[in-house]
Parts: C-alpha cells; sequence; structure tokens
C-alpha cells in the first residue's frame, strides 16, 4: 500500500512537469528481415563503427529503406550511439525511441542513462517509471543511472521508490546499486541512511569507500571522513584522486589548513601521481584557508591552468583585498567564461569598487560571453551603492530584450536597485508585479519604504505580508525598526520591538538595539535609550554609540556625550565617525579643551577622518566628489546643487503620507 501511495504522487507531480516527448507519425511494422542477411549484417558493422551523427543519419535512411525499422536490435544500437556516445544526438534518440512500435528493455536503458547525464536528467525518472508501466523490470544496468538522476534532483521521495523496486528485485545486493544509493542519500543530505547502507555492504569496493566519504564531506562531516579514510587503509584500499580531492574539499569546507596540509603531505609522501582536478582542489583549499604563499606557488607551479585554477587565485586574492593581483591573474586567463568574468565583477563589488565592476561589465557585453543571473545581480548590486540608475535601468533592458527568465533573486535585486536609486514607484510597481514573491522580497520593500522615509506605509505592508503567508524574520524586524526611527513612530517601534520576541520568537540582535536606540534617540528619549544600552544582552558597537552620539548632538547633551566617552575608548577598534561626533557635540557647546582633547586622542591612535564622497547623476553618468572639491566645477556640479538646495527650501520637505505610488493597493 505505501509503495502504491508513494508511487501515486510521483506519477500525479510528474504530470506537472515541462517533459515532452518528441513523436513522430509511428511507421507500421514490416516483415522481419532475415539477421543473417548480408545488408543486415552489414548495417550493424556500420552501425559498430560510426562516430558521427552526419554517419548515423545515412545509415537510419539505409534502415528505413530496406525495411529494418521493427528490428529491435538494429534500432537499439541507433538508440544507444545517439544516447550515450559523446558524437551522439539525445532528442535524435528520443524521436527514434518514440517512433519504435516495441522498444525494449535496452533502448529504455540506453535512453534513461543518457538523460541521467543530460541538462534534463528528470527525464530519466519520467521514463524509469514509464518503462515499468510498459512491462519491463530494471535490473543493475538501470538503477544505477536513475538514481544519479535522482540526485541532481534532490528527488527523495522517488530514491525511496526505487531504494524499494531494488528490494523487492533483488538486485539490491549488486554493488553499483548499492554504491548509488549511498551517493545519492549522501546528496539529499541523509548521510546516516547512507552510511547504514555502506555499513551493511558485504562487499565494498573503492568506489563505496569513495562515495561515503564524499557523502561526509559533502555534508561538511569533517572527523567522520578522515575516520573512514584511515580505516579505509586499514581494509587494504588505496585511496585514488577522487578520495584525496574529497578529503581537500573537506577541509577547504571547513577551513581547516593544518589537516590540509597534512593531506598534502601525504600525497607528496606517497608519489600520488597529480591530474588538474586535484592540483585545483588543494590551490582551492589553500587559497580558502588564506595561505596566500602556499596556494601561489601551487598555481604558479600548474602546467595546464584552467578556469577554476584562476578563479581560485582571483577569490582569494580579493577576500584579502589585493584587488591589483587578482586584476593580474584575471588578466592572464587566455579564454575566459562566464565564470571568470563573475568571479572578478563579484571581488570589485564586495568591496565597494563598483565603478570598476560596471566598467569590466561593459568590457565582458564587447565579447561573446553572455552574461548570466549571477552576473546580473552583481551589476544591480554595485547599482544600488552608487545610485547608477541610468547603468540598472540598461541592465534591466538587458534582461528583457534577451528573455532572461526573472527569478526570484533576480527580481529582488531589481527591488533593491529601484529603491536604492531613489525610483520608489517603480520598486512599487515591480513588486506588485511580480509573482514569485518570497520572504527577501517582502524584507526589501519594506526596507525601501523604510529608507524613503515611509514609516506607515512599510508598517501596512508588514499586514500584507502576514496575509499573504510569510512569517517574518529578524531582517524584516530591523527594516520595521529603521521606518518606525526614519518616520519617528516611537510607539509603533515599543510595540514592535517587544513583539517580535514574546508573539514571533526573535531574539532581539544587536542591528535591532541599534535601530531603538536611533528612535529613541531622534524622538528625544535619550534617558530611556541609555537604560536600553544598560540591559543590552550584548556589547554596544560602534553603530549602537553612534546614533546615541547623534542624538546627544541634536539635543546638545554633553553630559550623556561625556559618559559615552569613557565606553569609545574602551572599543578594540577605533572609529573615526564616534570621535568626530563627540568633537561636533563639544565644539557646538563651545566646550573648546575638550575639542582639544578629543583631536589629541585622534592623534595618538593614529585616527584619520574618512573623506565622505557623495555621487550625482548627470546625464546618465555618475560622479563622485567630496566637500570643496574643485576638480568638477566645469561640469556643472555645484550649480546645480545650488538649484536643488532653493527648490527643496521652497517647496519643504515632503510630508510621511505623500507617497509617489499611484496604485499601492496593488
Amino acid at each position: 500500500m505505501l509503495l502504491e501511495l508513494l508511487s501515486s504522487m510521483f506519477f500525479s507531480r510528474l504530470n506537472r512537469s515541462v517533459f515532452r516527448f518528441h513523436s513522430l507519425p509511428a511507421i507500421p511494422a514490416s516483415k522481419s528481415r532475415d539477421f543473417k542477411s548480408p545488408v543486415h549484417q552489414s548495417l550493424h558493422l556500420s552501425l559498430e563503427r560510426c562516430s558521427s551523427m552526419r554517419q548515423l543519419k545515412v545509415l537510419h535512411a539505409q534502415i528505413i529503406l530496406q525495411g529494418l525499422v521493427s528490428e529491435t536490435l538494429t534500432l537499439g544500437k541507433l538508440v544507444s550511439f545517439c544516447a550515450v556516445s559523446q558524437a551522439g544526438d539525445l532528442p535524435y534518440a528520443q524521436l527514434v525511441f518514440d517512433h519504435h512500435l516495441q522498444p525494449n528493455k535496452f533502448m529504455f536503458n540506453c535512453l534513461i542513462r543518457g538523460y541521467s547525464t543530460s541538462q534534463h536528467p528528470i527525464n530519466a525518472i519520467f521514463l524509469y517509471f514509464k518503462m515499468m508501466r510498459s512491462g519491463f523490470l530494471p535490473n543493475q544496468f538501470t538503477l544505477p543511472f536513475v538514481l544519479k538522476a535522482c540526485a541532481s534532483q534532490l528527488a527523495y521521495w522517488e530514491v525511496l521508490l526505487v531504494h524499494c523496486h531494488a528490494i523487492r528485485l533483488g538486485i539490491l545486493s549488486h554493488v553499483c546499486v548499492q554504491n548509488a544509493l549511498i551517493n545519492v542519500y549522501a546528496v539529499c543530505g541523509f548521510v546516516q541512511c547512507a552510511r547504514q547502507l555502506f555499513d551493511e555492504m558485504s562487499h565494498k569496493t573503492l568506489v563505496s569507500w569513495n562515495s561515503i566519504i564524499g557523502g561526509y564531506s559533502r555534508n561538511g562531516f569533517c572527523k567522520e571522513a578522515f575516520l573512514l579514510f584511515r580505516d579505509m587503509r586499514v581494509w587494504g584500499f588505496q585511496p585514488d584522486l577522487f578520495t584525496l580531492v574529497h578529503l581537500f574539499s573537506i577541509c577547504t569546507r571547513s577551513y581547516n589548513l593544518d589537516m590540509g596540509k597534512c593531506v598534502h603531505l601525504y600525497v607528496e609522501i606517497t608519489g600520488t601521481e597529480f591530474d588538474q582536478i586535484l592540483r585545483n582542489a588543494m590551490l582551492d583549499m589553500y587559497a580558502k584557508c588564506g595561505d596566500l604563499l602556499s596556494a601561489r606557488t601551487i598555481f604558479d607551479r600548474m602546467i595546464d591552468k584552467n578556469v577554476v585554477s584562476h578563479t581560485s587565485m582571483i577569490s582569494a586574492y580579493s577576500k584579502h583585498g589585493l584587488f591589483r593581483y587578482a586584476r593580474e591573474v584575471f588578466d592572464q586567463i587566455p579564454e575566459k567564461n562566464v565564470i571568470s568574468w563573475n568571479s572578478m565583477i563579484s571581488c570589485y563589488v564586495q568591496e565597494g569598487r563598483c565603478k570598476e565592476a560596471l566598467l569590466l561589465f561593459q568590457q565582458m557585453c564587447e565579447t561573446t560571453i553572455m552574461p548570466d543571473e549571477a552576473t546580473l545581480v552583481s551589476v544591480l548590486s554595485a547599482c544600488s551603492q552608487i545610485g547608477d540608475l541610468a547603468m540598472g535601468k540598461k541592465a534591466h533592458c538587458y534582461i528583457c530584450s534577451n528573455n532572461i527568465m526573472i527569478t526570484a533573486t533576480l527580481s529582488n535585486s531589481l527591488i533593491d536597485m529601484y529603491a536604492k536609486c531613489g525610483a520608489l514607484e517603480t520598486t512599487m510597481d515591480f513588486f506588485f508585479e511580480s509573482k514569485d514573491k518570497n520572504l527577501v522580497s517582502w524584507n526589501v520593500i519594506i526596507q525601501a519604504l523604510a529608507l524613503h522615509g515611509y514609516g506607515l506605509h512599510a508598517l501596512k505592508l508588514f499586514n500584507m505580508m502576514h496575509t499573504s503567508g510569510i512569517w517574518p524574520d529578524e531582517i524584516t524586524f530591523t527594516g520595521l525598526l529603521s521606518a518606525c526611527s526614519h518616520s519617528g513612530l516611537v510607539d509603533m517601534g515599543r510595540y514592535l520591538f517587544e513583539r517580535m520576541s514574546s508573539v514571533y520568537g526573535i531574539l532581539p540582535e544587536i542591528e535591532h538595539y541599534a535601530c531603538m536606540v536611533d528612535l529613541l534617540g531622534r524622538g528625544g528619549l535619550l534617558q530611556e535609550a541609555v537604560k536600553l544600552i544598560g540591559g543590552m544582552p550584548m556589547k554596544p558597537d560602534v553603530v549602537v554609540w553612534g546614533a546615541m552620539l547623534g542624538a546627544c548632538r541634536t539635543y546638545g547633551n554633553v553630559d550623556i556625550g561625556n559618559q559615552i566617552l569613557k565606553q569609545v575608548l574602551e572599543l578594540e577598534t577605533y572609529s573615526s565617525g564616534l570621535y568626530v561626533l563627540l568633537s561636533n557635540i563639544y565644539f557646538e557647546a563651545n566646550r573648546w579643551k575638550e575639542v582639544k582633547n578629543i583631536r589629541k586622542l585622534m592623534n595618538d591612535h593614529g585616527i584619520i577622518k574618512c573623506k565622505a564622497v557623495s555621487f550625482i547623476e548627470i546625464d546618465e553618468c555618475i560622479t563622485e566628489f567630496m566637500v570643496d572639491d574643485k576638480r568638477h566645477e566645469t561640469s556643472g556640479i555645484y550649480p546645480l546643487l545650488d538649484q536643488l538646495t532653493d527648490h527643496l527650501r521652497s517647496v519643504g520637505h515632503l510630508s510621511n503620507n505623500s507617497i509617489p505610488v499611484s496604485d499601492f493597493e496593488g
């Protein structure tokens, strides 16, 4: 009963899948020809020697002309070449299969094998169940490829069905089936199931050991993986390249440099011959564990460097802020692919070097490489950081003109870009038009409204989010508290801060306390803010003290500023912003002695005031400038700023009730 129930669940899911078989009108079966005829033997020999689809199609035409379309063995070899051979054509194999009135088990197995390694592995699962409905029972050559397809699709329930079939058909004892089950359970995250299967195996092979070690490695179990490696050697199995790659991988995932060095030493002592995959795994381990010298040594010794090698070095240098070296490695790549470009663009964006990232993206567009989703997400993030709305619109147009599917991630990036570039109405329209809204989507739009000072509308969207069945997280409340802070909604902020733990079970983190301190400080409730800081379960950071000092400056409270100074001096990291705020508080209170002392403290600790950089867009070009910056006088920046200032003074600030969204209800 359980098996039938699971089968019905699977078929109902599969009927909604996008799989479509190509079909042609069936050719009526002709009389079978003598298998030993010269023509027949010649065709079989030619099929075995076939090396290209062009040759195969000629042979297929001969098969049709000779009336051999009903010969299962002949058509089976044709399907096998198309589905399995590197020179084959899987859709053509599907056409031949659909065209044949009575496909046999061999044809099913060949097509399942072909789909299991294709871009549409779910078709292999579909074919498997079609094979069973056709009356053909799977064998030990069928199940490993079906399970491989299940692994690529994380199809856990289908794995259980196949496992049940293997038991009922008595083929579970085949080592290739057991190895495939170990691998698929590990890929789906059920390492204990994989381990139980492994322990019950009566005949383990090297593939079995590699499968279970790889499973532990994939799921981050470093200790268990190395214990198995020890047991493997005790049982007399010599590790191969796949074993060592798994071990380097687990060291990389756990950032265990010492263990990685031990594996490297083992490789050197045993004289294991390196191949490109093993060298890349070793390089990646050293790079991600922070040993740049060793990583660079391995990189320089590599004769045949590929994209993976270069990308590892680029990421390593970028992680440590060595962008000049990262760019040198990037420029050395002979044939860059989309991963190479994405790696370098992402590195620039993560370190705030957005103009370089956008320039690199423009260079990428001049090549034959097509940007993918990861590229566009990085580009939109760069536009968000510097407010480059023109470039953001171009990226959006590129997505639409190239029919790139707008996933939830890409949609959220577009919403964030339009919001941070000031196009709030476009942001709201795009949000309500989006069909795949997830928690991140709601968080982004709530933060967008908070950024623009529309606190009441952010709260209204929070209620809509509830109605949609989306449960908030800590980021949601950061946006809500920020919205309350920017809109002066003190009572609502207190209410949300209390409910986030009592109702939603979310313990306030330091970001939430910083928002509350800012909210209370803006409202003039400085003593309440001080009390809140005193009751924090964690040590206040630079952001919390900065919010408090900002309130002290607004309300001219020097006494609290003096108390905060003692706390600031105890911080392990020295922030120029906090000292500048303190200096301004004393300056505005005419406390010249304290101003002098603050400046002396800054000099003694080597604290340099950070230069504030502003961005402005003129004629679809982003330009940056600083206070009293004379480099851009000819570009008309200062006259334009004077006009904007006069305009703001004449119209005053927009009220919170005037949101530039025509259809807020969606």
